[in-house]
């Protein structure tokens, strides 16, 4: 029956958002459908089957009726094929979309096409039923099932008989077209749902495309950046390496040459080569930055773990910039209780991130100024995951403070004045010096000791630098040997249903 039907209608099918044919079952939910085709048969007291335009059974029977299973094993072979042939023939697509089948046993099936967008989508089959107008008349048996089956028991096959639905002409017709109305409202509502979805669908994928290329094409340039910034650091270790050699000789003829080891120096003479051994030591100690950088970049600086005291390390920074903080007329003071719990670094690092915030802190406070550096024992929240620092346990670390009243640094500029080579001022008329590495060396380094360092605001002017690290901690840091460089890559979306009628 299945492949009857399927060869008795043309492959005409509503066409979905990528162009493939639509069948009713992907237009109308097989749940809903059985549940409508229960209740209408309920109510109007005939058997109803939906079937697709293929020929598969949907909703309804797969039984034709009662008088089948009297005629016998071969009796009812013959009455489903001959069913099955005449079903097949209609209706077809150019042919009338209703028509009335009877079947060899007498009783009759109305067959209407179900359409949508004028393409037949599947059939709607009523019966058997026999109707009031016509055929047999009060108990007697269809002569087609006389013939069919000679010596059937009249008295069972009466009782069968009567059990078929009678209604009246038009009735059957008028059921038929009731039924196809709301199918096709049911087709209309999932049409549109298929389609949207499809859209949708359709739309992701392109969205998803076009997002894996942009990934590809990031990757790509995270490569090429990753590769830029290794030949930097290499282009600059060898770059201050050799430029270091000759600069120490320059350094040694003219500390010989002040020293008047190739004769006496006039007055103007001593004062150029003062000049020369002053440059040639600003241009050591940015040759000796770049390096440190560079090191700390791929992960060689050396690196004497050991339990220190911070408050011996900042005495130690302050003494080192107090003749310049002299110099420029501001007061430069310590503030370390003498009770704060070591910590566990290399004290020649931590000496020069101090030095290095304390130098920055006199050279940007104008006279009459104040620099201040204090260290505190406080608690905080140190999340070994990201999104855990609400649940994460309190440790103690110690907070240092480098407080200037200066001129300060603006609040968009505080997170970009630890990048390297990055100058607040980029004129070329810049008030102050240097090539901007000193706060990169020392995220770095503060970093490497597990700790952090910010910028705040220190009212009513200057800039206050933040530092913390871990107190009382073993594990702080990694064993003798280097500080490993700082993480650069990116952190790791049953079966079939039988046919209509068999």
């Amino acid at each position: 029956m299945k492949d009857a039907i399927a060869a008795s209608e043309p492959s005409l099918e509503i066409a979905g958002v990528d162009g493939k044919p639509l069948r009713l079952e992907e237009l109308v939910d097989k749940h809903a459908l059985r549940e409508l085709v229960e209740s209408a048969a309920q109510i109007f007291g005939i058997c109803i089957r939906v079937a697709s335009s293929s020929g598969t059974l949907l909703a309804g029977p797969t039984v034709p009726g009662p008088l089948l299973p009297l005629l016998g094993e071969r009796g009812a072979r013959v009455a489903l094929e001959t069913l099955h042939a005449d079903l097949a023939s209609a209706p077809g697509h150019d042919g009338p979309r209703a028509m009335t089948i009877v079947a060899p046993t007498g009783e009759l099936y109305r067959v209407l096409r179900v359409e949508y967008d004028r393409h037949p989508t599947g059939r709607i089959a009523l019966g058997p039923f026999v109707s009031t107008a016509g055929g047999p008349a009060g108990g007697e048996l269809p002569p087609a099932l006389l013939a069919l089956a000679p010596d059937l028991d009249r008295d069972v096959a009466r009782n069968a008989w009567s059990q078929v639905p009678r209604f009246a002409p038009g009735r059957v017709e008028e059921i038929a077209s009731h039924l196809a109305t709301v199918l096709e409202v049911m087709l209309f509502s999932g049409h549109k749902a298929l389609v949207t979805s499809q859209m949708h669908l359709a739309s992701v994928k392109e969205s998803y495309r076009e997002l894996c290329e942009k990934n590809e094409r990031l990757e790509e340039a995270y490569e090429r950046l990753k590769e830029l910034d290794r030949l930097k650091s290499n282009f600059l270790a060898t770059v201050s390496h050799e430029l270091r050699t000759p600069l120490t000789s320059i350094m040694g003829y003219g500390e010989m040459l002040a020293e008047g080891v190739a004769g006496a120096l006039n007055d103007e003479q001593r004062e150029f080569v003062e000049t020369i051994r002053t440059k040639s030591e600003q241009l050591l100690g940015l040759i000796m930055s770049l390096l440190d950088l560079s090191k700390l970049e791929s992960g060689t600086m050396p690196v004497r773990v050991g339990r220190l005291a911070v408050g011996t390390v900042i005495a130690e920074a302050v003494s080192t910039i107090l003749p310049a903080a002299i110099k420029r007329g501001v007061l430069l003071e310590a503030d370390v209780p003498a009770d704060l719990p070591p910590v566990l670094g290399d004290a020649d690092r931590l000496r020069q991130v101090f030095i290095n915030l304390a130098d920055n802190a006199v050279k940007f406070t104008p006279p009459d100024g104040r620099v201040r550096l204090i260290a505190r024992l406080t608690m905080t929240r140190i999340a070994g995951e990201p999104g855990l620092v609400l649940v994460a346990p309190l440790r103690p670390v110690i907070e240092i403070r480098v407080t200037d009243t200066g001129i300060g640094i603006p609040v968009a500029e505080r997170e970009k004045v630890f990048d390297p080579f990055y100058q607040i001022d980029q004129s070329s008329t810049r008030e102050y010096g240097g090539a901007g590495l000193g706060l990169a060396i020392v995220k770095r380094l503060i970093e490497a000791h597990q700790g952090t360092i910010h910028v705040e605001g220190n009212d009513p002017s200057g800039a206050v630098f933040v530092i913390t690290l871990p107190a009382g901690r073993t594990s702080a840091l990694p064993p003798r040997g280097s500080i490993p460089p700082p993480s650069s890559d990116f952190p790791p979306s049953s079966g079939s249903l039988p046919p209509i009628f068999g």
